[in-house]
């Protein structure tokens, strides 16, 4: 089967920069896998994907050799069997609370003797029965990876026993949803979740895992990194390319072409 680039990476001593898809087009996938990126996040908790959808934008993403992070929604456990199968190597968990439920993470997602995955070998995983059942087993298991995200203050608090289930390989920091359960929302940069984020990452490390994070500059990029950080997120399709258009406005309307105002917001 094949084998995860974001672990490749970190066999290399290397941390990986992710981004996130927003479109569900298979070219943008595509496009992005062959710009270098390695891991393209796919998040199905929000987004009205479906596994066709997913399955495809997969396929463009292997042109590039890119791997795959998949969310699915709290508490869909019997859902990452099949994202896996659908060819996602990294699987992300949301708002994970307690060792407990991090042991159900790994109990869906891992086959035996970690976890009770069922078997099904006639998909892009394994792929298409093409690797013998013990060699596929066994392959799954290491290339499979898996993160509990950290995103409420009781989270932090359970971070460390969270890190020690056998199996979890990152605790992913989600600073979104934690400035908010936190009664700061929005303030990435404040005192608050950036104790809260060096919390999470001393748990990890103190736990032999990993620590990973989303970033929206550089200047937080350079404080995850610093805090050991094996995986961090950027962006996405949806804001390079409003991004891109914002830039258009300005280039050709200071030669005098005229733009509506935009429907929302205040440019």
């Amino acid at each position: 089967m094949r084998m995860s680039r974001v672990k490749k990476r970190w066999a290399e001593n290397q941390p990986v920069l992710a981004t996130v898809a927003h479109f569900t087009d298979p070219q943008s996938a595509e496009l992005i896998g062959l710009m270098g990126i390695d891991c393209l996040w796919i998040d199905l908790e929000h987004q009205p994907i479906s596994m066709g959808e997913l399955e495809n934008m997969i396929r463009a993403a292997r042109v590039g050799d890119m791997d795959v992070m998949a969310r699915p929604a709290k508490g869909e456990f019997s859902r990452m069997a099949r994202l896996i199968e659908a060819g996602a190597s990294v699987i992300m968990y949301p708002r994970c609370e307690s060792a407990e439920e991090a042991r159900e993470i790994v109990r869906y997602a891992k086959f035996p003797p970690l976890g009770e995955r069922g078997f099904f070998s006639a998909a892009p995983d394994n792929p298409y029965c093409m690797t013998p059942m013990e060699d596929y087993l066994r392959e799954a298991n290491q290339q499979t990876v898996l993160l509990a995200q950290v995103e409420s203050p009781h989270a932090v608090s359970q971070a460390r026993a969270m890190a020690e289930v056998e199996g979890i390989d990152m605790l992913f920091f989600g600073p979104g949803d934690f400035s908010i359960a936190a009664g700061v929302p929005g303030q990435f940069d404040g005192e608050v979740v950036r104790r809260a984020m060096a919390d999470t990452a001393a748990a990890a490390q103190a736990a032999g895992k990993r620590f990973g994070t989303l970033i929206t500059n550089t200047e937080q990029a350079t404080r995850a990194l610093d805090l050991g950080a094996s995986l961090i997120t950027y962006g996405g399709d949806l804001h390079f390319v409003r991004d891109a258009l914002f830039k258009m406005r300005e280039q050709f309307g200071s030669l005098g072409i005229p733009f509506d105002k935009i429907a929302y917001g205040s440019n």
